[in-house]
């Protein structure tokens, strides 16, 4: 049974090529901390799940020392030219979209259809965790394609990947840390505060409340946090689970599903969210908040509709 333990194997394989080839990288001054801080991503994917909490919290202290202290530099890996990429671009046009695009076909054919598949009277799948799953099988997919149809060299998928890598830099793990910060909000109990606050403080007593002062929260919480996924446990042990499910008895996977998005709104907004709207606006040779201010137009009628959709969605199954 393919479960999520090969997914991370698989990850941890990608970042542990990434570390060999920044150590091999003479011309980068700064390739031994490039290599340790892969290396390291690499042997938390690999072994995390058989290391105990200490050695785990160890493992990302050493990240956050190497990323903190800026022994990371910026390598320039042999890829395809500029005149390369312009002429694969004009030769193939939009069709360069379609390995991209395997990736999320292939999530979701397997969450729909491979849940329940079996091999010689076997689950395929873990079936609790197919979507994840499903998603690293896109990219190996994808992959395999994209090395059949434009046939680069083997070490291309490595020496592009490191590009893009050192690219973004520390801010790769910034996702995992802030959704591991919102674990530990919840597990410490903020959710509870938040919620005994909330409830004291504002009036909670009908539906409609509920949502606005849920949605609004993970926005905000979003915002301050930087991730979604930090801030959704926080504010479903608060509002989501209290007062829209068990007070107003609303359906728990339509608020799971559109909080979320709520949220997603707030991380539209905030340089917090350093990977997807900092780094960006980096790559793009942009002003810092260039991306943010592009966004913000738009994040808050979005945040207007995912609200409306809850109020109308949600007692209503």
């Amino acid at each position: 049974m393919i479960t999520l333990e090969h997914v991370y194997i698989f990850a941890g394989l990608i970042f542990g090529s990434i570390a060999v080839a920044s150590a091999l990288d003479r011309a980068n001054p700064k390739r031994f901390g490039n290599a340790a801080f892969w290396g390291l991503l690499a042997a938390s994917f690999l072994f995390g799940s058989h290391l105990s909490d200490f050695e785990n919290g160890l493992l990302v202290l050493a990240l956050v020392v190497i990323g903190g202290f800026n022994f990371l530099g910026k390598s320039a890996p042999p890829t395809t030219t500029p005149a390369q990429q312009s002429e694969i671009a004009a030769r193939l046009g939009n069709w360069l979209f379609a390995p991209a695009l395997i990736i999320p076909f292939v999530a979701l054919l397997g969450t729909l259809f491979l849940k329940n598949a079996q091999f010689d009277g076997a689950p395929l799948l873990d079936a609790k965790q197919v979507t994840l799953i499903s998603l690293g099988l896109g990219v190996v997919i994808a992959l395999i394609v994209l090395m059949a149809w434009l046939k680069p060299s083997l070490l291309a998928p490595v020496q592009e990947g490191r590009r893009l890598a050192d690219t973004i830099g520390w801010a790769t793990i910034l996702p995992q840390m802030l959704a591991a910060l919102g674990a530990v909000f919840a597990a410490s109990g903020v959710g509870t505060a938040v919620g005994h606050i909330a409830t004291t403080y504002l009036p909670l007593g009908t539906p409609f409340a509920a949502v606005l002062t849920y949605c609004i929260g993970m926005a905000l919480f979003t915002a301050i946090m930087g991730n979604a996924f930090a801030a959704f446990p926080v504010m479903t042990a608060a509002i989501g689970l209290p007062l829209i499910v068990h007070q107003f008895h609303g359906d728990v996977v339509i608020m799971a599903a559109i909080g979320m998005l709520a949220g997603f709104c707030g991380a539209l907004t905030t340089p917090m969210a350093a990977n997807f709207n900092i780094v960006s606006a980096a790559l793009l040779d942009l002003d810092r908040n260039a991306v943010i201010k592009a966004q913000i137009p738009t994040a808050i009628p979005l945040l207007v509709v995912n609200l409306l959709l809850m109020y109308f969605l949600v007692f209503r199954f």
